[in-house]
């Protein structure tokens, strides 16, 4: 595959590692991701994959193996360009939104491109313009509380895509709603990917929404193998 986007080789990850209640979760998992490509990652409650997102989104290291991020290999580097390189070049969706309750969508939306440097004007116009791609600009001065749960999870979406990240990776994105909510949102959510062209690692159980992805792998034994 030509000039990745994410790119993992051999990850291996164990919790109590030399402990009796030693757990090896991630085994050698190796996954490349390319340049506008979205793929699903289908596992079991428990399996590993929120480890392996965590790891490839840097909020967690390896034990061994490497992970690479845009052709950049975050492994020995400061804490500091880590963090850097994570709030450039990733953006990050979970099963739960994660929003923060006292500030409204456009607020949510604007925090991160302010934390990266961007003027307030420019983060919230690119904010409402996000808002707009999803169908909720009506929203943009609601809070969390007064937005439902489909609502959440798409300010979720575009809080995301702030910073214009090259990488997505999303967890159960869709796994707190209801079956038409869930069909909606993940439609929202394909057509932002694909409006953008950003790659993107989406965890899911649900195989009719894995089916709408470019190619689907499983988590087994720690490891990751094309279905």
């Amino acid at each position: 595959m030509n000039d990745p986007v994410l790119r993992l080789s051999g990850i291996t990850k164990t919790y109590n590692s030399g402990q009796p209640n030693e757990v090896a979760v991630l085994r050698g998992a190796s996954l490349s991701v390319g340049r506008g490509e979205v793929v699903g990652l289908v596992a079991p409650s428990g399996a590993g994959k929120s480890t392996l997102l965590h790891i490839a989104g840097l909020l967690d290291t390896a034990d061994a193996g490497e992970v690479a991020i845009a052709g950049e290999t975050p492994g020995g580097k400061s804490d500091r360009r880590r963090t850097i390189l994570r709030r450039q070049e990733i953006g990050f969706v979970y099963q739960f939104h994660h929003l923060l309750p006292e500030f409204t969508a456009l607020e949510n939306i604007a925090l991160p491109q302010l934390a990266n440097g961007t003027p307030k004007a420019d983060a919230e116009a690119r904010a409402l313009q996000l808002l707009a791609s999803v169908g909720i600009e009506s929203r943009a001065q609601h809070r969390p509380a007064a937005l439902s749960g489909g609502e959440q999870q798409r300010v979720a979406f575009c809080r995301a895509m702030a910073n214009t990240p090259r990488l997505l990776l999303a967890d159960e994105p869709t796994g707190n709603l209801d079956p038409d909510t869930s069909d909606t949102v993940f439609g929202a959510l394909m057509a932002l990917v694909r409006d953008t062209g950003l790659s993107a690692l989406i965890a899911t159980h649900n195989l009719e929404l894995a089916a709408r992805m470019d190619r689907r792998v499983r988590m087994e034994a720690g490891k990751l193998t094309p279905i």
